[in-house]
């Protein structure tokens, strides 16, 4: 199988603390899992479940680990009908864990073990796999969780402009400090944000990216570096789209939802603008549907919920 759309990076399963500020330190509170995640992985099942009615087909590249943590992910992806052919099992590792911590503050602070997620490396990307490929998404996680993560990506983006010069490059630039210095996280992603169409910043990321405060004037000057799209996710005030033809932004209101877990939010909502570019919609529409996705998100908990193209329509017609 050659998917339409391509995802790359990172495999987790994710335990989170049950209530707001308890540190990971305190011995003896609960934490609740574990559920499937890793931001690629939640892309790219938003992608696949959004993308059902108009045949877009999804595939992952990955590794876990040997053992239940890793069928946890890999039975959710299959379920929602992303191809896992090209997820590897490393044998000799553990499927990579995120502990999770919400804080009152809407901040949340994480504990990686990385385990077999940071072992995706060139040799498990296939020039096969890319013959029909429309969308490549790489993540800033995958750049930065190992050397070899890195590698990869910048293969798969060299291999999908191979085999489709009209290829969809979408970068969500999911820059975690914790992983590595930011200034080593900003030269490793240039290279990609050279080859983006689409680009899916935090205000904070595109800022940190762009080097100037304000994330209007980030957005603006990140359209210099290469991405024709810069779609500015602002959480529950929706999203901006920016591009050479209106620089000033088009704003598109989010969704009122009540709010369970945000974790995962951005990555739903980047997987169903994607689906509603490549399905031809106007960046609007895109946008409202991408937004519609992120807000059923953060109702239900874990990273990778079971929301419908079927909901987010209905939600968008309620609107």
């Amino acid at each position: 199988m050659s998917p339409d759309i391509i995802g790359i990076g990172e495999l987790l399963a994710e335990i989170m603390r049950t209530e707001v500020d308890i540190p990971h330190e305190k011995i003896g509170e609960t934490y609740k899992g574990p559920f499937p995640s890793g931001a690629p992985a939640n892309f790219i099942d938003s992608a696949a479940r959004m993308g059902k009615p108009f045949n877009i087909s999804t595939g992952f590249i990955g590794v876990i680990g040997n053992d239940e943590f890793g069928n946890v992910i890999v039975n959710k992806l299959k379920r929602d009908g992303v191809d896992v052919s090209q997820i590897r099992i490393a044998k000799e590792k553990t499927t990579g864990i995120a502990f999770n911590q919400y804080n009152s503050d809407g901040s949340r602070k994480f504990i990686f073990a990385a385990g077999a997620a940071g072992e995706t490396n060139p040799g498990d990307v296939k020039e096969d796999y890319f013959k029909n490929v429309k969308s490549l998404h790489i993540m800033g996680s995958g750049l930065s969780i190992s050397e070899n993560s890195r590698e990869a990506c910048y293969k798969a983006i060299k291999i999908a402009k191979k085999q489709n010069s009209k290829v969809v490059i979408s970068f969500d630039p999911n820059l975690r400090p914790e992983m590595l210095e930011l200034n080593t996280i900003i030269k490793i992603c240039n290279p990609v944000l050279e080859s983006t169409t689409i680009l899916l910043p935090s205000g904070e990321e595109a800022e940190m990216l762009a080097g100037v405060s304000g994330e209007k004037e980030a957005c603006q000057k990140l359209l210099d570096k290469g991405p024709k799209i810069i779609v500015l996710k602002q959480g529950k005030r929706g999203c901006t789209i920016f591009t050479k033809d209106n620089v000033d932004g088009i704003i598109v209101p989010g969704f009122k939802a009540n709010e369970i877990d945000p974790t995962g939010a951005g990555d739903s909502f980047g997987g169903a603008f994607i689906v509603g570019y490549l399905a031809g919609w106007d960046l609007k529409k895109a946008a409202k549907f991408a937004n519609a996705a992120g807000a059923l998100k953060i109702i239900s908990l874990g990273p990778m919920p079971e929301t419908t193209y079927e909901e987010v329509i209905s939600l968008l017609e309620k609107a």
